[in-house]
């Protein structure tokens, strides 16, 4: 059987990240997935970025003269013709840490899948005051990590081009947008719960039992997430403590981070 190549997508642009948090997460990657594969950052600075990565340009939103906003960029990974690539691409943001085989988010049958977004989150009952509202925001994927064909799903950058002041009035962010189109063409699907968890509410334990137990990994996780606060960046430069929530020792965390 041949098995080909797979293309794993990430971004950096500005200065909240670093050429060297791409570096991480590429060997992260690297350590990880076994099957072949391309590992491609879209980046409008390359420098320091390791030789294994292939640094391409921003693909270019296409928004009308005069809409500046660039808040929504990750969308433009929709275009029909994402830099010249095809087949089948694996997103993930910068601020995560992978810790297990990413070969199943390859296996799964289907042309996308996402993080649900309330996975990775305790419950919000007060939400339920407007059922309407809760069953849309309970079917919004998290966009840390999806996976998608190339290409096929331009309907959604056609979409928010076609009105961006429009998506942007009726939508918080990208990921609200991207979900409600992806639910109207049938492909919204999501990853199974446990493989992407949050550190703050998979990994830490609740409350007071923080000062008694460790940040542990919970069974089947393969790629932790800084889901709301604390951030990545705060977790290993030692912050992020609130009185009613302590964060301990993250050996494991850091090992897979810094030693991939």
């Amino acid at each position: 059987m041949v098995i080909y190549p797979v293309n794993i997508l990430t971004m950096k642009w500005g200065t909240l990240y670093s050429a060297e948090d791409v570096n991480r997460l590429h060997r992260q990657v690297r350590r990880h997935l076994p099957r072949p594969h391309r590992f491609i950052c879209f980046t409008d600075d390359a420098e320091g970025l390791d030789p294994g990565i292939e640094a391409m340009p921003l693909p270019e939103l296409g928004l009308p003269q005069g809409h500046g906003d660039t808040r929504w960029r990750k969308l433009a990974v929709f275009r029909r013709d994402l830099a010249g690539l095809s087949g089948t691409a694996l997103f993930l943001d910068i601020d995560l840490v992978v810790v297990d085989d990413l070969s199943p988010f390859f296996d799964l049958p289907g042309a996308f899948y996402i993080i649900r977004d309330d996975d990775l989150f305790r419950a919000k009952p007060l939400r339920k005051v407007n059922p309407a509202r809760d069953r849309f925001l309970h079917s919004v994927g998290n966009s840390s990590v999806f996976r998608f064909e190339i290409g096929r799903h331009s309907y959604i950058l056609d979409a928010y081009l076609a009105d961006p002041a429009a998506a942007t009035a009726r939508y918080e962010i990208s990921q609200q947008f991207q979900s409600a189109q992806l639910a109207a063409h049938g492909h919204l699907n999501y990853w199974p719960k446990g493989w992407c968890v949050s550190f703050k509410n998979d990994c830490v334990p609740r409350h007071l039992a923080s000062y008694l137990r460790d940040p542990a990994l919970p069974r089947g996780a393969k790629i932790v997430l800084f889901a709301g606060a604390p951030k990545m960046e705060d977790v290993f430069a030692g912050r992020g403590h609130k009185w009613y929530r302590r964060i301990g020792r993250i050996d494991w965390l850091r090992r897979a981070w810094e030693q991939a």
